[in-house]
């Protein structure tokens, strides 16, 4: 009876270590958005200095913000947002709304401002969102947005910045 105890949380303790590196194994993968060139592209070190601290980790490391901090969830002028780290316009002012999930939301993207790239690494299926010109990380997009296209772009605000019109 010991004996089958002892081999039971052998194996318990094995699939929940494994089921912990299962996520950073994910994250390892290639993909072929990970493989893209940019046209807008710098050593880490000349990133670093381009971008605070909190915007290298958000777009060169795929981190996020806390929910609810960004100034630009109450950032209602006409204008665009655009990437942060090389000024690329990603999203129109028309197509912002207000998600309630404490980062800034749009329904649409502009023409060819984006890339999306699959992103297992938090052991469910997302779709990440790159900016299209330095593969910044800008946040996720989801299908639970308004109409018309029923997208919610949830995006880090610190990716982000505003330029009025």
């Amino acid at each position: 009876m010991q004996r089958s105890l002892n081999t039971s949380r052998r194996r318990l303790l094995g699939w929940l270590g494994a089921g912990a590196a299962l996520p950073v194994l994910a994250a390892c993968g290639g993909s072929e958005a990970a493989a893209r060139t940019y046209p807008v592209s710098y050593s880490p070190a000349e990133w670093r200095k381009r971008l605070t601290p909190q915007q290298f980790h958000i777009l060169r490391e795929a981190g996020t913000e806390y929910p609810g901090t960004s100034p630009l969830l109450n950032e209602h002028r006409k204008g665009t947002f655009a990437c942060a780290a090389d000024g690329n316009p990603l999203f129109a002012s028309g197509t912002k709304f207000e998600s309630g999930t404490g980062w800034p939301s749009f329904w649409k993207p502009l023409p060819g401002a984006v890339v999306e790239r699959a992103d297992n690494s938090l052991m469910d299926q997302r779709t990440e969102v790159l900016c299209s010109r330095c593969g910044g990380h800008l946040g996720h997009v989801f299908d639970d947005g308004p109409a018309p296209t029923h997208l919610r772009y949830c995006m880090n605000g610190l990716a982000l910045k505003f330029m009025p019109t």
